[in-house]
C-alpha cells in the first residue's frame, strides 16, 4: 500500500527546493515527522517472545498531529472524555463557512484568520442563542476546525455540535423548539459583520474583496440529532488527523499520486490524480500554525463551566425515566508487554532492549 510517506521520500526534496524558502516551519517539521514515523531514526524497542525466542522490532511514533499513521488511542482517549460531557438531549450539528473570496487572505494568515473565524462563528451562535425569543440561555459549544474538501482543496470552515438548549440566568434548562435553534440567515449576517470586523481589525493593510459584502455566507444547521455520538466521532476523525488517511492513496506513478474521494454533493466515489508536487501542496496547506488549537469548548464547555456542566447534565438526567446510554467501551491499547508471539501465538512478547533514537530523516533538496 503507498502511503504519504513513500510520497515526502520520493517528492518531498522536490518541494523543498522549490518551495523551501516560502514554507513555513512547521510544514517542514511534517514532511521530516512523517517521513521518520515508525522507523529506525525514531528508535524504539526490541520484543523477544519468553516461549520460543522469536524477536521483532517495533519503533516510536513521530507523534506529529498531521500524520496520519499516528494518533489512534489519542483520538481515543479524546472521544471517551467528548462522550462524558454529553448531556442527555438532541444535539445540532452547525456548520460555519468562508466564502472563496478570502481563502487566499486566509491561508496567508491562518494563525490570525483562523482563531477570528472560530471566534467569530462561536460569539455569534451565543449571541442569538441568549435572546430569549430564540433559546433564552448559555448553549455548550464544541467547535472544530476543518480546512479541507474531500478532494483535499483548501476550505476553511468549523463544524459545531450544541445541544437543544440552554441554561437561563435563573439556572433552569430551556430546550429549543423542535427543528429549530437560531435563525440561520441572521446569524449568517451576524457572522460576516463579526469576522470582518475583527479580521479589517487584526489585519489593517489588508485589502479585504467588497464582493464578501454582497453575498451570503453559509451558515446552517441541520436538525437535531437523537445520535449525537455519531457526529462527536464524525468530528473526532480529525481532530489528530487532517486532509487524507493512507487508505484512500491508491498509486504513485511517473510522478502522480491518484486517490479516492467521495463527491459530497451525489456521494459518488470518485478518484483523482494530481502531479506529485500538486499533491503535496494540497496536503500541507492544511498543516496548521504550531501551537494553534483546532478544538475549542465555549458556554458550558469552557473550563470555567465545567462544574456547572456537571450540575445541567445531574438535572436532566433526572427528568428522563431511562437511564442515559452507556458510553460506548473502547477496546483497551493492547501495550508492547502484553502482545501474543506472531510466530508460536503461545509465548508473551518482552522488551528486551531499547533502540536510540536518531537524528529525523528529512526529504533531501535537490
Amino acid at each position: 500500500m503507498i502511503e504519504l510517506a513513500d510520497i515526502i521520500a520520493q517528492y518531498g526534496g522536490e518541494c523543498l527546493s522549490e518551495f523551501g524558502n516560502r514554507m513555513l516551519p512547521s510544514h517542514k517539521r511534517a514532511l521530516a515527522d512523517i517521513l521518520s514515523c515508525r522507523t529506525e531514526s525514531m528508535g524504539g524497542h526490541i520484543h523477544e517472545c519468553d516461549a520460543c525466542g522469536h524477536q521483532q522490532y517495533s519503533y516510536h511514533s513521530c507523534k506529529n498531529r498531521s500524520c496520519p499513521k499516528c494518533h489512534t488511542g489519542d483520538t481515543k482517549r479524546w472521544l471517551e472524555k467528548r462522550e462524558a460531557e454529553l448531556l442527555p438531549v438532541r444535539y445540532f450539528h452547525a456548520v460555519f463557512t468562508l466564502p472563496q473570496e478570502l481563502r487566499n487572505i486566509v491561508r496567508s494568515n491562518q494563525n490570525k484568520l483562523y482563531s477570528i473565524l472560530i471566534q467569530a462563528a462561536s460569539e455569534m451562535l451565543v449571541k442569538l442563542a441568549l435572546d430569549p425569543k430564540h433559546v433564552g440561555g448559555k448553549l455548550a459549544i464544541l467547535s472544530v476546525l476543518h480546512t479541507w474538501t474531500r478532494a483535499i482543496d483548501f476550505h476553511p470552515h468549523v463544524h459545531m455540535l450544541v445541544p437543544a438548549g440552554g441554561l437561563d440566568k435563573d439556572g433552569n434548562w430551556r430546550t429549543t423548539r423542535k427543528k429549530w435553534l437560531v435563525p440561520v440567515k441572521a446569524l449568517s449576517k451576524l457572522f460576516r459583520a463579526r469576522f470582518m470586523k475583527l479580521a479589517q481589525k487584526a489585519l489593517p493593510e489588508e485589502a479585504f474583496p467588497q464582493e464578501v459584502w454582497k453575498k451570503d455566507w453559509v451558515v446552517y444547521c441541520k436538525p437535531p440529532l437523537t445520535n449525537s455520538k455519531k457526529v462527536l466521532r464524525y468530528l473526532g476523525r480529525y481532530v489528530h488527523r487532517i486532509a487524507i488517511v493512507n487508505s484512500r492513496i491508491e498509486s504513485m506513478d511517473n510522478g502522480k499520486v491518484t486517490f479516492r474521494y467521495q463527491e459530497s454533493a451525489t456521494g459518488k466515489l470518485k478518484r483523482m490524480t494530481l502531479t506529485a508536487k500538486e499533491f503535496l501542496r494540497r496536503y500541507l496547506q492544511h498543516v496548521l500554525p504550531q501551537g494553534f488549537h483546532k478544538v475549542r469548548y465555549y458556554g458550558l464547555l469552557s473550563p470555567a463551566n465545567r462544574t456547572t456542566l456537571k450540575r445541567v447534565q445531574m438535572l436532566l438526567a433526572s427528568r428522563i425515566k431511562e437511564k442515559p446510554t452507556a458510553i460506548t467501551e473502547t477496546e483497551p491499547t493492547k501495550s508492547a508487554a502484553g502482545r501474543i508471539c506472531p510466530c508460536c501465538s503461545e509465548g508473551t512478547m518482552i522488551v528486551i532492549s531499547c533502540l536510540p533514537r536518531k537524528s529525523r530523516s528529512s526529504p533531501k533538496a535537490d
